[in-house]
């Protein structure tokens, strides 16, 4: 999977990523920090900040071992020598790494069938460059703080072709949001929108995207809580599931039915939201995580009369995986930057302090931070602090 980079330029790094309520503890802003100057310049390809950064030997990372669906099953955590940069390479700390519903997917081997384990896990990181190669200082320096999308994530240090030094998908779960709706949603004020798991990830960003372009937004949700933070971002109508029936409250408010749908849970939910749709309805899916789990990854879905309730509606389902749109990240990601700045964009943050074994920190939370998502527990973007060894001189 090809690496995205965004190099800090002038204010936060993190601003798509904190600034939710819990996501001010959880994402601290990253100051622009002084750049070391770099100390071992002894090798010709490469620079390593040793003494700055006390690089050590071997780190901790975890792998794909196996096959699964169970994540704990698939993955462990392995020690592992520190990787050199090549010539176009950073070398990452990284402090912290974003969990995804795809980590699961990508454990269980369903996106590359070619791709044999062993192989790293994780997608998203946030770290600081303690190490580059020659034609990459050019762009960057030890010091620097950046964020990236590509594999081996779940690391204390990852290795980051310095590529597109400008644009980095600082949320998976924002970009999709932004892309999916903008692509395939085709949204016009003044429409009806349902968001299904709107208090999650990329929920959430649907949520105030569909808002900002003048749509009536429903959200649903699995508790109270979730549902105040929904109406606190803007959601007209929230529906906690657990305590109200989803289709009988659809039918009942909204029987004009619904215009675009933004789906991620599949299965019973994805019924609903079929049997839901208005007149030329759009339902968008951009995942099924009640399947992921499962041996097949794929939820029960009863489709025998689907072409037929597309037809009588002239009502589509759309697809989306975020690797076939790349070339929309640069409007997507400039856009919800530019949104944040202005304080139009919450980003809510979950790094589990609320979780029964508190915050996730180190590489071995990964695992029960995969779990909390899946249980329906957190409140936003799921992180974990890969907490490194201080350093007195890191913004991080």
């Amino acid at each position: 999977m090809a690496s995205l980079l965004l190099k800090r330029s002038g204010g936060r790094l993190l601003s798509v990523i904190g600034g939710g309520r819990r996501g001010t503890d959880a994402l601290p802003g990253v100051d622009s920090p002084a750049r070391r100057s770099i100390i071992d310049m002894s090798y010709s390809a490469h620079f390593m900040d040793f003494k700055g950064s006390s690089i050590p030997s071997t780190m901790k990372k975890l792998v794909v071992n196996k096959l699964s669906s169970d994540f704990r099953e698939a993955v462990s955590l392995r020690s592992a020598p520190v990787p050199t940069p090549g010539d176009a390479e950073l070398l990452v700390r990284n402090r912290f790494v974003g969990i995804n519903a795809s980590d699961v997917n990508y454990s269980a081997g369903r996106y590359d069938p070619t791709v044999k384990p062993p192989f790293d896990a994780g997608f998203e990181g946030i770290g600081e460059v303690v190490g580059l190669g020659l034609s990459a200082s050019s762009t960057y320096t030890v010091g620097d703080a950046v964020a990236y999308f590509g594999s081996g994530a779940f690391a204390e240090y990852t290795l980051v072709p310095a590529k597109e030094p400008e644009f980095l998908t600082l949320l998976v779960s924002g970009a999709t949001a932004f892309i999916a709706l903008k692509r395939l949603g085709d949204l016009a004020k003044g429409e009806t929108v349902l968001v299904t798991a709107a208090a999650g990830g990329t929920g959430q960003f649907a949520v105030q995207l569909a808002k900002r372009a003048g749509c009536h937004v429903i959200g649903t949700c699995s508790s109270d809580e979730k549902a105040g933070f929904l109406k606190s971002i803007g959601c007209d109508r929230a529906i906690n599931y657990t305590t109200e029936d989803l289709a009988k409250t659809l039918r009942t408010e909204y029987p004009r039915g619904l215009d675009v749908v933004y789906e991620s849970v599949g299965g019973g939910v994805l019924e609903v939201a079929v049997n839901s749709l208005a007149n030329k309805g759009r339902l968008i899916v951009i995942g099924f995580i009640s399947g992921y789990r499962s041996a097949s990854g794929i939820p029960r879905f009863r489709g025998e009369t689907l072409p037929v309730k597309l037809l009588q509606k002239s009502a589509s389902i759309r697809g989306f995986f975020l690797p076939h749109f790349l070339g929309d990240y640069r409007d997507a990601l400039s856009s919800m930057m530019h949104m944040f700045s202005k304080g139009q964009l919450v980003c809510e943050v979950d790094g589990g302090d609320l979780a029964p074994e508190g915050r996730f920190t180190g590489l071995e939370s990964v695992f029960r931070a995969v779990d909390y998502m899946y249980g329906g527990k957190n409140l936003g973007k799921v992180v974990v602090d890969v907490a490194p060894p201080p350093i007195s001189t890191s913004k991080l």
